[in-house]
């Protein structure tokens, strides 16, 4: 399985010093930036778009953008050129998820899958991903609580998706939900609240990765 690591969502950090804010987790050890793109249509809150991605593609980590928007596909290429390392599209978004996919690819990112709560983990069969995105909560807002029935789903992704590819979690990630995502067979963790709206981000993210093995 790939090696377990933690990505901090910039959904809830400072905006007014998001950039000082990445460069202190980085430092404390982050080597991805979860960037969460809402369009006000998929799920109701907007978002960020490509220059937010254009402005952290230098820090010299992974950048993975998650597409919460309609027909993502047609979002892509503006992403992978600000400087997206893996691009998220969900399979409720779009009725074209193999070629969603493939334009992510065609693009030079890594192409992930991301399915919703209610969504069957049979979504993810027979296309060909780089990551598979377990939503823990329903998305579109930050700060939710986890989603228990998610571990059984995690369980079932990881079994349908084998060894090698990655498993993110998003939604309600904190240090005591990230042991048990961990076990049941996630790899990439997606926390936002649980570390920028912390006193101290970097002591979070640290706690985090503690119990997700990371």
């Amino acid at each position: 399985m790939p090696a377990p690591r933690i990505a901090p969502s910039i959904l809830s950090a400072d905006f007014g010093r998001l950039r000082g804010q990445v460069e202190e987790i980085v430092a404390a050890g982050a080597s991805v930036i979860h960037v969460d793109v809402m369009d006000g249509h998929f799920v109701p809150p907007l978002s960020m778009g490509p220059q937010v991605v254009s402005a952290l593609a230098d820090l010299g980590v992974m950048l993975d953008v998650h597409l919460m928007v309609e027909r993502p596909e047609r979002q892509v290429a503006d992403f992978a050129s600000a400087g997206a390392s893996q691009i998220t599209v969900h399979a409720e978004a779009t009725p074209h998820v193999h070629y969603a996919l493939q334009a992510v690819r065609d693009a030079g990112c890594r192409a992930g899958l991301a399915i919703n709560p209610g969504t069957p983990v049979g979504a993810l069969e027979g296309v060909e991903l780089d990551c598979a995105l377990v939503m823990t909560v329903n998305p579109g807002w930050g700060g939710q609580a986890f989603i228990p029935a998610s571990l059984e789903r995690i369980r079932r992704v990881r079994d349908l998706i084998g060894p090698d590819a990655e498993l993110e979690v998003d939604g309600g990630i904190d240090a005591s939900t990230a042991g048990p995502c961990a076990e049941a067979g996630a790899s990439l963790f997606v926390a936002g609240s649980a570390i920028f709206g912390k006193d101290d981000p970097a002591a979070a993210y640290a706690a985090i990765a503690a119990a997700a093995g990371a």
